[in-house]
């Protein structure tokens, strides 16, 4: 069995990306930015194009994650059916767990406190318990509850894409030691990625059915996979390749802003997660060419810092967003406060995951990894 590939900042770039769409899309959703002067500089329609379909970086996530287990199961074992579920669990709780607990103690010692934004709510009109919400966190239905219910506690509602990848990281390795031959899973990942757009069309006016559901999402996830297999075969370079990664970013970016997702949502998913997958078989194919000429740079951009921290930030931004709503009200906020709150919210975020990360995150994965002698 091989270690996995250190970083990769291309990757990263793109993981950054998408965490600061998802961040920005939040913050509007509490802050509405139309009265700002950024709204006055580039108009409202603008940032408001820019705001609103955040859930595209989520789409995103899921192909970068489908991309990086596929790619570091093949470096780490011989085949597929080789895979080892003890090895391959304990990497997934190690890094899922510690996070997930944290943000279940925060959020129910702040509702336990009273702090009203951390408790739960009933925008459907039926109230759920804290009991049922943290079962859901759990055992990987968040996205089930939120579907049925709504978002029913505002910290706690970003666990339904991690619900989504929870049971992909369930399935792989199931899927790879029953399938056993790259083929067969190719086609598996293939029948999947074809289902999402039918269900998603099958759920049109259906938040839950087209946003959040597992077949809705789980189209992302194979499309990364498919594009590990193939990364290892086709080799995106040169003048050709940053021009095709330029034509298929322009894409993204003209699909992401054309229209919001509750309207493209249908095969939007989908190309956003082709586009995804084709830039990151480019990222893949530079990093394996810079490690074979011994030049593998460790880029140092914000947004590659992001990327590194994705997790923890996207676990934790709506605690720090939470503050800031329970001593700024929304309601009582307005102009370029806004644009102050924008700031401080990001940089809050990215020093409370910095600090989560640094001394709680990364050593018990380290520490779970040593007990149970997985590398």
């Amino acid at each position: 069995m091989k270690n996995a590939a250190p970083r990769d900042a291309r990757i990263d770039l793109i993981r950054g990306v998408s965490i600061v769409l998802v961040l920005f899309h939040h913050f509007n959703i509490a802050y509405r930015l139309n009265d700002t002067s950024l709204a006055s500089a580039f108009g409202w329609q603008a940032v408001r194009a820019v705001a609103r379909n955040g859930n595209y970086g989520v789409t995103m996530f899921f192909v970068i994650s489908g991309f990086l287990i596929t790619s570091n199961a093949m470096r780490r074992w011989p085949g597929f059916e080789r895979v080892d579920l003890r090895v391959f669990y304990t990497l997934r709780l190690a890094r899922i767990v510690p996070c997930l607990l944290l943000l279940l103690a925060i959020v129910n010692a702040g509702a336990s406190m009273g702090i009203a934004i951390f408790g739960n709510h009933a925008p459907m009109g039926t109230a759920v318990s804290f009991w049922q919400v943290n079962l859901a966190s759990l055992t990987f239905w968040m996205n089930v509850l939120i579907g049925k219910y709504g978002w029913v506690n505002y910290p706690l509602g970003v666990l339904w894409s991690l619900s989504v990848e929870e049971v992909f990281y369930l399935s792989f390795p199931l899927l790879c030691v029953t399938l056993r031959r790259e083929s067969r899973l190719l086609a598996f990942w293939l029948v999947i990625a074809a289902i999402g757009p039918l269900y998603r069309f099958t759920h049109q006016g259906d938040e839950g059915g087209f946003l959040y559901a597992y077949f809705a999402c789980f189209d992302g996830i194979a499309i990364g996979c498919c594009a590990a297999v193939l990364a290892k075969r086709v080799a995106l370079q040169g003048r050709t390749a940053c021009w095709l990664q330029g034509v298929v970013a322009a894409a993204m970016a003209f699909i992401y802003l054309c229209a919001p997702i509750a309207e493209t949502n249908v095969l939007g998913v989908t190309a956003m997660a082709l586009g995804t997958a084709m830039l990151l078989m480019g990222a893949a194919t530079s990093g394996q060419q810079e490690h074979a000429h011994g030049d593998r740079k460790r880029r140092g951009s914000v947004l590659a810092w992001f990327g590194r921290h994705s997790y923890e930030l996207y676990l934790f931004h709506l605690v720090v967003l939470g503050g800031l709503r329970t001593i700024w009200p929304p309601l009582m906020t307005a102009g370029n406060e806004k644009l102050l709150l924008l700031a401080a919210f990001f940089v809050l975020s990215a020093l409370l995951s910095a600090c989560i990360a640094r001394f709680f995150s990364e050593p018990l994965n380290g520490t779970i990894r040593d007990r149970l002698r997985v590398t």
